[in-house]
């Protein structure tokens, strides 16, 4: 995630020695606070989505400059556009998730409906390398009696 502070260190005495208007000033201002202020939101959001990654693009870095009005206009429509993405994607890895842990209250009411399905932590949100199967109990013999159960693993394999 590119960080896009624009104009540092640029001072309210900067557009009066270079010529600017005030409404040119007030309106430079007004778009430098909208862009730090969409910044903390994306950034907000990618920690947000931690430790899950959240593919957004990234802007191009130019370097601190003074920008013009036009630039700077653009640079908040596109983190708008990045901050709407960003949002989208969170609110559709929630509705996966409450999805996935809906899928597992019924997994364990109802074992035998769901024999051999699994599901890990990741999907629900949870840390960790588990996963939640649907598995005979007593091995074969509990297939042909039809006792399932729901078991966690015990969680990551060792490292090769």
């Amino acid at each position: 995630m590119a960080a896009l502070l624009i104009d540092h260190g640029v001072g309210s005495e900067l557009p009066a020695q270079l010529g600017l208007g005030s409404g040119e000033a007030a309106a430079r201002s007004t778009l430098r606070a909208q862009v730090a202020q969409l910044d903390r939101l994306l950034s907000a959001a990618a920690c947000e989505a931690f430790p899950d990654r959240l593919d957004l693009p990234v802007l191009p870095a130019r370097g601190p400059r003074l920008q013009s009005l036009g630039e700077l206009e653009l640079l908040r429509d596109a983190l708008i556009g990045s901050l709407r993405q960003a949002r989208e994607a969170l609110a559709t890895r929630e509705l996966e998730r409450t999805a996935a842990r809906e899928l597992l209250e019924q997994m364990l009411l109802d074992p035998a409906k769901y024999r051999r399905l699994r599901i890990a932590q990741s999907e629900l949100g949870v840390g960790g390398c588990g996963v939640w199967s649907v598995m005979p109990r007593l091995g074969p013999m509990g297939r042909l009696m039809g006792w399932w159960r729901v078991k966690l693993s015990s969680g990551c394999p060792l490292a090769a």
